[in-house]
């Protein structure tokens, strides 16, 4: 193999190794639990995995999907997480390269995975991760050519201030709480990770795709508008689709505008 195979071959072997990890914080941060300790363990029957037991993507195979010691079913999901994080980790690799703009994505994207996950599950956004990604957001901000910390600063404020308004005045017309406040600090920390420039293009994207999915699911389940459905995880489309994609969309949308002059 050469240069150009082995790094990106080794993008993807650390987006699974961390998604690893990513199915420990998915699994506890809803219980409140630990993500260190104690070690990873069936949670039926309590064994000890062993580490050639918890090689990303291959010990599942190994395993035929079942706990060596009860023999109960492993979760799909685990495999899944493993899978997405390598991928969005290698993709970034390939458009960003060895570089600090791609430790910052890559962190940020693998927190993202984590809360959707959770979000789908259990309709909650972890605080540890939306206040403590602000947090590093504004941080990398100050450290990343293309990222100016009044970028940052101001997509936080952007970015939780618009679903925040958003949700006070659903709330004050409804008398009905429509939004957590956990999709309101997820899209400050976008914010903080994108800057500014890039939140009318997430909650465009996002509340497109989630009015598509929800009336689609309505109608396919024939329940009303009164069906909960969490936010999170089209926030999450959104911006990732914006780090790929988002300025060949915008550039695309605003090409309709302007008149053939042939």
């Amino acid at each position: 193999m050469n240069q150009h195979t082995i790094l990106p071959v080794f993008a993807f072997l650390l987006g699974a190794v961390v998604g690893s990890f990513l199915n420990v914080c998915i699994s506890r941060m809803p219980r409140g639990e630990s993500v260190v300790s104690p070690p990873s363990h069936c949670p039926l029957c309590n064994h000890r995995i062993r580490w050639y037991e918890n090689i990303p993507l291959l010990s599942y195979v190994m395993l035929a999907g079942k706990c060596s010691g009860c023999r109960s079913r492993i979760s799909l999901q685990y495999p899944l997480v493993e899978l997405v994080n390598g991928l969005l980790t290698l993709f970034l690799f390939l458009k960003l390269g060895p570089s600090l703009t791609f430790l910052a994505l890559f962190l940020f994207c693998s927190s993202l995975v984590v809360v959707t996950f959770i979000d789908i599950e259990h309709q909650i956004i972890p605080d540890e991760i939306s206040l403590g990604g602000i947090l590093a957001g504004f941080a990398f901000s100050f450290v990343l050519p293309w990222l100016g910390w009044l970028d940052s600063l101001i997509g936080i404020v952007a970015g939780g201030g618009s679903l925040l308004l958003v949700a006070y005045g659903y709330q004050l017309f409804t008398g009905k709480e429509g939004m957590g406040g956990g999709d309101i600090k997820l899209l400050a920390m976008m914010g903080a990770f994108l800057g500014w420039q890039a939140i009318p293009f997430i909650i465009f994207i996002s509340s497109l795709a989630g009015s598509i999915f929800g009336i689609t699911l309505m109608m396919i389940q024939k329940k009303d508008s009164k069906l909960a459905i969490p936010f999170g995880p089209y926030l999450v489309f959104g911006a990732i689709l914006y780090i790929f994609y988002g300025r060949q969309i915008i550039l695309w949308y605003l090409s309709l505008g302007t008149p053939d002059r042939g």
